[in-house]
């Protein structure tokens, strides 16, 4: 079986955790970061406009790159260190979640976790791209809390409406 677990800061360790709990040690686990690249390309933009003119070498995308591919290093070190199993890095970037579909393809499982306001349930307990994921993902998947689910429980029978 092979595993995908999709690492978002913040909410990785839940999903490291569920992983690691769900799976057998010799199973095959990928731990996958993608970057959004919008940000850089549009400092690359900016900068091929008006404001590089005249500054050779200082374009701030090229920074930005830099810094994202350290900040994805970094956390999935510290997610390999969590699972501490045997796993393989997968670093992306472009369109989040059209990057974690296509990286699932051939998964046998997706382990991400939910994004958005964690004290609902429903939909808006996930952020647009676990949205899409969750919508357009071609294998099973498992959707954890990142950390103690809201309540479930109907309100005591005074509140309720007859």
């Amino acid at each position: 079986m092979s595993v995908i677990v999709w690492i978002v800061e913040g909410t990785w360790p839940a999903c490291v955790d569920a992983a690691r709990a769900r799976t057998a040690p010799g199973e095959e686990i990928a731990l996958l970061y993608v970057r959004d690249d919008a940000l850089a390309e549009t400092a690359h933009g900016a900068f091929a406009g008006l404001l590089g003119r005249g500054h050779p070498g200082r374009d701030p995308g090229t920074s930005l790159e830099r810094l994202a591919a350290a900040s994805a290093g970094d956390l999935l070190r510290a997610a390999a260190e969590r699972l501490a199993r045997p796993c393989t890095f997968v670093e992306r970037g472009g369109r989040v979640e059209r990057e974690v579909v296509a990286v699932a393809r051939d998964a046998d499982l997706l382990v991400c976790a939910r994004d958005g306001d964690p004290a609902r349930i429903g939909p808006r307990s996930l952020g647009p791209a676990t949205r899409f994921v969750v919508d357009h993902a071609p294998c099973p998947l498992l959707l954890v809390w990142p950390g103690e689910a809201p309540r479930t429980a109907l309100p005591p029978e005074r509140d309720r409406h007859p």
